[in-house]
């Protein structure tokens, strides 16, 4: 039975409401109570997770008490309908071996003194909805603020049914936070090019990766400089930093394309600084054959307007073809007629570099995805490029039921794994707007695809940015080990961080989610 404050014969509560029905919650147990913040949904957990939330810097999960008890009606946090009841929900923060938990009630009716010869045992006032294990006493009726009585909620029963793991690592098993060790850039092979593709205007440009820092989402606020020239957008701020924004669009002198959206920014490293550069969308990122990047025809080279350009990437047998850009020589594009950075802002930029970097010293790039609502990272490291999804997939008889099929890249079979399959998310596809991608994953020998909604960027956390994910099952604790949270202009992200290595073996995955 939950240990409950006694002082001078009275016993203080928090009494709320959940589904028409009075609880209580002894006071010393509830840390904060605050109204439900957005919730991020993570995998593989128990039915009554809501989600988790970040709360003084921590992430803790959140659990719906109307799912435990078995009520109609889910939590009622942020994104449910905008009654008076959802409005009126709140979330007690409790601590569970060490580990701060979120329980979603309906309504918080206020705190209560109740004098001890009005707290019986739990068989004292039955309900035969809520197991008895669960409960650590009844406030019998009576005058005041509890005076129709209510069940007093034992929480350290109630967490631990739901979550047998939470705030314990696996007993005998290795350190699941550490990074894993995935095949590096630098022993690709030396005959291909890593390029991401960015969307402008409805066409496809390419940089190589080397050259992209992160990709980060178009901020609602950008500031513009006066007297600027149009490609010259202003200021962002980056974690706290200056960054001049560029936009490609109307860098190239391109028409504007329907219905963009805030689009995403390209951080390029130059030998100016960081600079941002505006783009509609990230497309893919791919791994060429150097023998397929063509050099510019010299009718085109000679001219001041391609000298941005590195090469032209031949796709698909030629029938796509993708110029490739040099994050060097790509503002000086229009130089001639004064078009491009000025001296005053290449000192700025110098001074963004200079700052950025300093606060960027010990920081992971990730690959970001979506997923059924969620962001999730790999590091960029275990990523070799991001694909389109192919019209046709192959089946692969006896597969474990997240393997698709497998498909044919560059003459070896790559198998497809269907990650909401695999995470026991709902099946189906992210918005209209996005285009299902293949995310080409490889650790060592190993390769798989993931079948992902659509790409989020590139995104650099810093180390205080990351930090352990909560134990809500063994599947998700060696799946998704780590969280990064970000929060830049106003803008929070909180992303999942997997591991490549464990999406990698296929044995162990299927043995381990046969106990989800």
């Amino acid at each position: 039975m939950a240990a409950i404050i006694r002082r001078d014969g009275v016993r203080s509560f928090v009494l709320f409401t959940v589904g028409g029905m009075e609880l209580a919650l002894p006071l010393d147990s509830v840390l904060e109570i605050l109204r439900p913040p957005a919730l991020v949904p993570i995998p593989l957990g128990p039915p009554s997770l809501e989600g988790l939330a970040r709360r003084r810097g921590a992430v803790l999960p959140v659990i719906g008490l109307r799912r435990v008890l078995g009520l109609a009606g889910a939590g009622a946090g942020e994104g449910g309908t905008d009654d008076g009841e959802t409005k009126a929900a709140r979330l007690l923060i409790l601590r569970h071996n060490g580990q701060p938990v979120g329980l979603l009630v309906d309504r918080v009716s206020g705190l209560s003194a109740v004098d001890e010869d009005r707290i019986a045992d739990s068989g004292a006032a039955p309900d035969p909805s809520i197991d008895a294990d669960l409960l650590a006493g009844a406030i019998l009726a009576g005058d005041g603020a509890a005076g129709d009585g209510a069940l007093i909620l034992d929480p350290g029963p109630l967490i631990e049914r739901q979550f047998a793991d939470l705030g314990r690592g696996p007993a005998g098993s290795a350190d699941f936070s550490a990074a894993p060790q995935p095949k590096t850039v630098a022993v690709m092979s030396q005959d291909e090019e890593q390029l991401v593709v960015l969307t402008v205007a409805d066409q496809e440009f390419a940089l190589p990766v080397a050259a992209v820092r992160e990709v980060v989402p178009v901020p609602e606020t950008v500031t513009r400089v006066p007297r600027a020239r149009p490609h010259l957008l202003g200021m962002m701020t980056l974690r706290d930093a200056l960054l001049p924004l560029v936009g490609l669009r109307e860098l190239f002198g391109l028409d504007a394309a329907k219905d963009v959206g805030r689009g995403k920014v390209a951080v390029l490293r130059t030998a100016e600084g960081l600079v941002g550069v505006a783009v509609e969308d990230v497309r893919e990122i791919l791994r060429v054959p150097r023998e397929r990047i063509d050099p510019v025809p010299p009718l085109m080279a000679r001219e001041a307007e391609f000298e941005d350009m590195d090469g032209i990437a031949r796709l698909d047998g030629g029938a796509r073809l993708i110029p490739v850009l040099s994050a060097e020589r790509l503002f000086r594009h229009g130089a001639g007629n004064g078009a491009g950075v000025g001296g005053d802002a290449r000192g700025r930029e110098r001074e963004v570099a200079v700052a950025t970097d300093a606060g960027a010293e010990r920081a992971e790039a990730f690959v970001v995805f979506r997923l059924a609502g969620a962001e999730y990272g790999l590091p960029v490291a275990a990523v070799q490029e991001v694909l389109r999804q192919p019209d046709a997939v192959t089946p692969l008889p006896n597969a474990p039921d997240f393997v698709s099929g497998v498909t044919t890249l560059r003459g070896a079979v790559l198998p497809l794994v269907a990650l909401r399959r695999l995470l026991r998310l709902p099946e189906g596809r992210g918005s209209a707007e996005e285009r299902g991608r293949v995310v080409v994953i490889a650790a060592g020998a190993a390769r798989a695809g993931l079948l992902v909604d659509g790409m989020a960027g590139i995104v650099r956390l810093p180390d205080g940015a990351i930090g352990p994910a909560p134990v809500v099952s063994q599947a998700q604790h060696r799946l998704i080990r780590r969280i990064g949270a970000l929060e830049n202009a106003g803008e929070r992200r909180m992303i999942l961080l997997m591991d490549p290595a464990e999406l990698l073996d296929m044995d162990q995955l299927a043995d381990l989610l046969a106990t989800v």
